[in-house]
C-alpha cells in the first residue's frame, strides 16, 4: 500500500508549479476558447456508455405510427431529448424533402465533428506541451543546482526539481492528456457511425409524411 510518507519525495511544489501550469498556460494559449470550454466538459462524457442510436430508431418509428394516426402535425408536441432527431422532426412537420432531411442530419453531423475534435485537439495538445514543460523545469533545475554548487546542502534542492519536473512532464502527457485524447476521438468516431444509422429513418419518416400537394406542385 502506497502511503504518504512513500510518496513524501517524489512531490516536489516548484517542478509541479513549473509543469502544471506552464501546462496549463500554454495550452491556453494555444486553444480557442470555445475549444478550451469544450475539452474540459468533454470530461463529463468519458464515464457515460457509449452512444447507441437503437432507441432513437425506436422513437422514430413511434412518432411515424403516431403521424399516420394522427397527422405529422402532432410530432410537433413530441418530447424528443435527442437535439439532432428534434431538429429533423421539427423540419418533417414543416414539409421538408427527404433530401431536406438528410442535408439538415449531414450539417449537424459535420458540427459536431468539429467541436468533438476541437476538444480533443486540446487534450493532444497538452500532452505534446507538458514534456516541453518538463524539460523547463529540468533545464531551471539545473542552472539552480548549479549555482549552488559551493553549498552541498543546496544542491539536492535543485536536482529534484531538474529530475521530477521531467517526471511530472512525462506522467501529465502519457497518463492522463493522450489517453483523454484518445478515448474522445474514439468515442466520436463510434458516435458518428451510430449517428448515421439515424439519417434513413428520418428520410423515409419525411418521405411519407411529406404533404401531397408539395409533391404535385414540384412536379407540375
Amino acid at each position: 500500500m502506497i502511503t504518504p510518507d512513500a510518496l513524501g519525495p517524489y512531490l516536489d511544489p516548484a517542478a509541479i508549479l513549473i509543469v502544471a501550469g506552464g501546462t496549463i498556460v500554454a495550452t491556453v494559449l494555444r486553444t480557442p476558447l470555445r475549444d478550451l470550454g469544450g475539452g474540459m466538459a468533454a470530461l463529463a462524457t468519458l464515464p457515460r456508455h457509449a452512444f447507441d442510436a437503437t432507441p432513437l430508431i425506436d422513437q422514430i418509428a413511434a412518432l411515424g405510427r403516431i403521424a399516420r394516426r394522427h397527422g405529422v402535425h402532432t410530432l410537433d408536441r413530441s418530447v424528443i431529448a435527442d437535439a439532432d432527431v428534434a431538429a429533423a422532426i421539427a423540419e418533417i412537420v414543416d414539409g421538408a424533402t427527404p433530401a431536406d432531411v438528410t442535408r439538415l442530419l449531414d450539417e449537424r453531423r459535420r458540427a459536431r465533428i468539429l467541436r468533438e475534435a476541437g476538444a480533443a485537439d486540446m487534450w493532444a495538445g497538452m500532452a505534446e506541451v507538458a514534456p516541453a514543460m518538463g524539460m523547463v523545469g529540468t533545464l531551471i533545475g539545473l542552472v539552480k543546482m548549479f549555482l549552488a554548487m559551493q553549498d552541498p546542502t543546496a544542491i539536492g534542492a535543485g536536482m529534484a526539481v531538474a529530475l521530477l519536473a521531467t517526471l511530472y512532464g512525462a506522467l501529465i502527457a502519457n497518463l492522463v492528456a493522450m489517453p483523454v485524447a484518445v478515448r474522445l476521438r474514439r468515442r466520436a468516431r463510434a458516435e458518428a457511425e451510430e449517428r448515421s444509422r439515424l439519417v434513413a429513418p428520418l428520410a423515409a419518416l419525411a418521405d411519407h409524411e411529406r404533404p401531397r400537394g408539395s409533391i404535385v406542385s414540384a412536379a407540375a
